[in-house]
């Protein structure tokens, strides 16, 4: 995908949200009804969000160590952080997970290609990613798939791309061997997820929505899902339309669910704040460290 498309495609498609919800929204109700906003629901929302960073974190170790990489849960659960930032303003969350792969390779110089098989592999694992990506991961599991990739060696070859992705394959394909650390990421991601869906129910009682917390287990997949379309900044209007549409589908009304959909994106902001302040500081250390080497 060239930038160009990417750009093209992001302004089409925030358009298209943005006219959609301007057709469904009155603004002066929906700023009536964030002037409403029980807070106390919406701190929840963000506890949620925030408490469960260290157990991704947690997740995320388990699969470095199996490759020997060793990181503690408080560096690792700090890269989160640092990673949500930077989803701010990188295209759908897979720029925070590029953030990730960066941060960790400098710790840990050569190991690129095993640092990304770890992230690509949670996403997989974790159902935050696409089917696209879990179908890679299928790819690179299956004993079948060698033949095919012996095929193509020629031409990766000649476009010098077979050692990279014979490297990341073998990664991915190491945890074969370890079916253990596979079974307690999975019952982890399975663990964080089902309280994370619990911040877009709190974030939506927050403006007085009060529908089952059930239903938010459909929702909830569907929403991380389109956040992951390329064609967005950070899911702005896009995020918002998608809260219209679904809880208009179950009764709800226009202004209240984007209401609810604002507040999300509070909270995704609230929770990139960490981030900033890591990055803050570590900007000014670095700075003083340069002064004192040239002073």
């Amino acid at each position: 995908m060239t930038r160009r498309t990417r750009q093209v495609g992001t302004l089409v498609l925030t358009a298209a949200a943005i006219a959609y919800l301007v057709w469904k929204i009155e603004l002066r109700t929906t700023l009536d009804v964030l002037a409403d906003t029980n807070l106390a629901w919406f701190a929840l929302a963000v506890t949620i969000m925030v408490v469960t960073v260290p157990a991704l974190a947690l997740r995320w170790g388990w699969l470095l160590a199996a490759h020997d990489i060793l990181e503690r849960v408080p560096w690792l659960t700090r890269t989160y952080f640092v990673a949500y930032t930077a989803g701010q303003v990188l295209p759908t969350s897979l720029g925070g997970d590029a953030v990730r792969v960066v941060e960790t390779t400098r710790r840990h110089p050569g190991r690129a290609t095993v640092v990304t098989g770890t992230v690509l592999l949670e996403r997989g694992v974790g159902g935050a990613a696409t089917v696209a990506l879990g179908a890679v991961g299928f790819l690179f599991f299956a004993r079948s798939a060698r033949p095919l990739l012996r095929r193509t060696q020629p031409l990766l070859e000649r476009l010098r791309l077979e050692a990279p992705l014979r490297h990341f394959y073998e990664g991915i394909h190491h945890y074969r061997r370890h079916p253990g650390v596979l079974g307690k990421v999975l019952a982890v991601t399975l663990a964080v997820q089902a309280v994370r869906i619990l911040s877009i129910w709190a974030a939506a009682k927050a403006v007085g929505i009060d529908l089952d917390p059930r239903i938010y287990y459909v929702f909830g997949p569907l929403l991380f899902l389109v956040m992951l379309v390329p064609f967005t900044l950070n899911g702005i209007a896009v995020r918002e339309a998608f809260f219209v549409s679904f809880l208009g589908s179950v009764g709800v009304g226009a202004n209240q669910a984007f209401a609810a959909g604002f507040l999300y994106f509070l909270l995704t902001l609230l929770l990139a704040f960490p981030g900033a302040v890591i990055m803050l500081r570590d900007g000014l250390r670095g700075g003083a460290r340069a002064g004192v080497e040239h002073g």
